[in-house]
């Protein structure tokens, strides 16, 4: 998947959590391991290490919990 839409899908994914009760980068670990593939968290954590460019900061947090 393009980095651009990656980012996109998962900062969306942070806007809903954030609404949510309880803790936003945990929901987004738990809903990024129950619904993206293997290869989509890969290329989300190295996407983050590379620097999370545009990310949420919850998600780069995510992804770190991943």
């Amino acid at each position: 998947m393009s980095p651009e839409k990656m980012v996109m899908m998962a900062n969306q994914i942070a806007s809903f959590f954030k609404t949510q009760p309880g803790n936003a980068d945990e929901r987004i670990a738990d809903h990024l391991r129950d619904f993206w593939e293997p290869r989509m968290r890969s290329q989300l954590q190295d996407y983050v290490a590379a620097g999370g460019a545009g990310l949420d900061p919850s998600v780069q947090q995510a992804a770190r919990l991943l």
